[in-house]
């Protein structure tokens, strides 16, 4: 017996998102780059379908819109760019082995085969803390990573969601402590940060969207 698919958000058959919801989704693209990072992109705005997207993904594993994200992800980004890696923010292990998966290495890996782009797990997470559920001011002092092994020259990072981009920080710092020279990331949802870098260009696209109609699939924030 054949099954048809359905949309992660609407639960509609289609593909996953469908149609209806993709176009309930506002693209975000280049972004002030937090230091140390070089550049910042996201696929579009953490709000609306976007959320309800990630949030289905992240916290009750529906991974067929896994492809459409890491290909509105690969969007996102300038051609070019000259990276020899795609790694990944890896979340806490207590994290890792309540969902069996982490969400970042998914999007990733999947990133990886978009652009044919080599994936390497260069970062370790060795904080006990999960960002869920701290304010601003803790979500700086956290998360810290340690590196698996030598990074090369130019790496872009790949997580889920940004909101303070502390995670993304953090995970840059480690790269050029072990040796790279430029580390790049992209997100798939973005929230508008809270500052703009005086040295940084300002973010750009990063708009409001409709609220969707579905019942979010989790509570609990689904930040990193």
């Amino acid at each position: 017996m054949l099954f048809s698919q359905l949309c992660a958000v609407c639960k509609g058959p289609g593909p996953s998102p469908c149609q209806r919801c993709v176009a309930d989704m506002r693209a975000v693209g280049e972004m002030a780059p937090l230091e140390p990072l070089s550049g910042l992109w996201a696929a579009f705005a953490y709000a609306g379908a976007g959320r309800e997207l990630l949030a289905r993904l992240k916290y009750r594993n529906q991974r067929s819109s896994v492809r459409w994200l890491a290909s509105a992800m690969a969007k996102a980004l300038p051609p070019s760019q000259g990276f020899e890696a795609v790694t990944w923010a890896p979340t806490s292990p207590k994290r890792r082995r309540q969902r069996g998966f982490d969400q970042a290495e998914l999007l990733a890996r999947a990133l990886g085969r978009e652009t044919g782009v080599p994936v390497i797990g260069l970062l370790k997470r060795v904080d006990a803390a999960v960002q869920t559920g701290r304010n601003r001011s803790q979500r700086f002092r956290a998360p810290e990573f340690t590196t698996r092994r030598g990074p090369p020259t130019a790496v872009l990072v790949v997580d889920d969601v940004i909101t303070t981009g502390a995670t993304l920080q953090s995970a840059a710092k480690s790269l050029i402590r072990a040796g790279a020279e430029r580390v790049d990331a992209v997100v798939a949802g973005a929230t508008p940060l809270p500052y703009t870098p005086s040295s940084a260009r300002p973010p750009s696209g990063v708009v409001t969207m409709r609220t969707h109609n579905s019942t979010p699939a989790e509570r609990e924030p689904p930040w990193t």
